[in-house]
């Protein structure tokens, strides 16, 4: 059964086909957050709430659309939720929003390039991040991050385009370091 029709017996009712789309995205969905958020532990609660939201907004879902999109969207919204929410409690200290942007010491980095490599990622602005994530590491094609996203998918190559030549910068400035 597709996921758009899953998605649908869910709307109707049917709560337990929920599982079987959490079978098929909570690995990608906690891999995409954990990116974005550069923490895997709180990417775990972040991803809950991602299938809380998807039981809570069933009604929202029409079988027109291509649900992948859909949970990614929530995804998306789950995490830009939690970011402005410790936006407003965080006091503004710089020590505070350096230490945000680091990567989590429990996660293991093979080699110095990788640690460096996923440092320069989580510098970039959320956009770049993004796009990079969705497209590199969800190895989501060009015109699925597109639809995801609501925008073309000419526009989401330009994006790729940009946010690696930043990527490849603030790698090289951390490198010199």
């Amino acid at each position: 059964m597709t996921d758009g029709l899953l998605m649908q017996k869910v709307k109707e009712g049917y709560l337990s086909q929920a599982s079987l789309l959490f079978q098929r995205y909570h690995r990608r969905i906690y891999l995409y957050l954990g990116k974005m958020a550069g923490d895997y532990h709180l990417a775990e609660d972040l991803t809950q709430n991602v299938f809380e939201k998807l039981i809570l907004y069933r009604k929202s879902f029409e079988l027109d659309q291509n649900f992948e999109g859909w949970v990614y969207r929530i995804a998306k919204n789950v995490f830009l939720d939690h970011t402005k929410l410790q936006n407003r409690m965080r006091k503004g200290s710089e020590e505070e929003l350096i230490k945000a942007a680091e990567l989590p010491d429990h996660q293991p980095s093979p080699d110095e390039a990788e640690q460096k490599l996923h440092t320069a990622l989580a510098a970039l602005p959320e956009q770049d991040r993004e796009v990079l994530i969705l497209t590199r590491f969800q190895k989501m094609k060009y015109i699925e991050v597109a639809a995801l996203l609501g925008t073309t998918e000419s526009n989401i190559k330009v994006k790729v385009y940009r946010a690696m030549d930043k990527l490849r910068t603030q790698y090289f400035q951390i490198e010199s370091i």
